[in-house]
C-alpha cells in the first residue's frame, strides 16, 4: 500500500519495519525526515514531481511510502477493559470523515474503533493521510456484522449510545460512566434501523441554525469529548 504526506511519513518512520520503500521527490529538503530516512536504512527511489503525482491519489508533499497493508485488530481484546470507550462507525462512506474521526479518537484516548466489512469505507491511503498518521496509534477493527458486534459489546457490559435527531435526548444529559460504545451513523442516512434499535440511548446535539445536521466527523468529536469530560 502506498501512503503519502510528511506527517504520515514521520509516524511510519517511527515504526520503520512497516516501510518497504520510500519514493522521494528530487531535491526533497525536509531535514528531519531525511535524517529519519537515513537512520532507517530503508531503500529510497528519487523521482520527479510529476512521477510522484502519478503514484499518489492526493497531495504527496514530495514523499510516498510503500508500506505493509493495514492490519486490523480484534476488538474482543478490549471487551473486559474497565471504562473502555469504543467508537462504531455505521457504514461511513467518506474516507476523509473516517480519517478525521480516527484522528479525534486517537487524540481523545478512545480505546478502539470498529467499522463494517461491507458497504463502507475501509482504511486506505486517503484515510491514513487525513488521520495525519494517528491511525498508527489506535486499534481499528473490521467486523462482518455490526448488529452481532453490538450485541456482543452489550453482553460484556457496554452501554450503547447512538446519534440521531429524532426521538432522542440532549447528548449532555446521558450518563457516560462505565463502558461505552458510541455509534456514528452514515453521512446521508444516519444509523441503520437494526443498529438504532440496538442502542440503549439515542443522543442529539442541539442546533440553533437553519442547517439541521452536522458532518459525521464533527458530531463524533463533540460526542467523544463529552464522554471523556464526564469520565474526568
Amino acid at each position: 500500500m502506498l501512503v503519502y504526506g510528511r506527517n504520515v511519513a514521520e509516524e511510519y518512520l517511527k515504526k520503520s519495519e512497516k516501510v518497504r520503500k520510500i519514493y522521494l521527490q528530487e531535491g526533497f529538503r525536509d531535514k528531519n525526515l531525511i535524517f529519519s530516512i537515513e537512520k532507517s536504512k530503508i531503500p529510497v527511489v528519487f523521482k520527479k514531481n510529476f512521477e510522484l503525482d502519478k503514484l499518489a491519489n492526493g497531495i504527496h508533499q514530495g514523499i510516498i511510502l510503500d508500506v505493509e497493508d493495514f492490519r486490523y485488530t480484534d476488538y474482543n481484546q478490549f471487551l473486559d477493559q474497565e471504562d473502555a470507550v469504543i467508537v462504531i462507525l455505521d457504514h461511513l462512506e467518506d474516507p476523509h470523515n473516517l480519517g478525521a474521526i480516527i484522528r479525534t479518537c486517537e487524540a481523545a484516548g478512545v480505546t478502539s474503533i470498529i467499522i463494517p466489512k461491507n458497504r463502507g469505507v475501509e482504511v486506505n491511503a486517503t484515510v491514513i493521510k487525513t488521520s495525519v498518521g494517528a491511525i498508527e496509534n489506535i486499534p481499528v477493527s473490521m467486523v462482518t456484522n455490526l448488529n452481532t458486534t453490538i450485541q456482543n459489546l452489550k453482553n460484556h457490559g457496554f452501554w450503547v449510545v447512538g446519534t440521531d435527531m429524532e426521538n432522542s435526548v440532549d447528548y449532555r444529559e446521558i450518563d457516560y460512566s462505565g463502558k461505552i460504545a458510541l455509534i456514528i451513523g452514515n453521512e446521508g442516512e444516519g444509523m441503520s434501523r437494526l443498529v438504532r434499535e440496538s442502542c440503549d440511548f439515542i443522543a442529539r446535539i442541539p442546533m440553533r441554525g437553519k442547517v439541521n445536521s452536522l458532518n459525521a466527523s464533527v458530531a463524533a468529536g463533540i460526542m467523544i469529548y463529552e464522554i471523556f469530560r464526564q469520565k474526568g
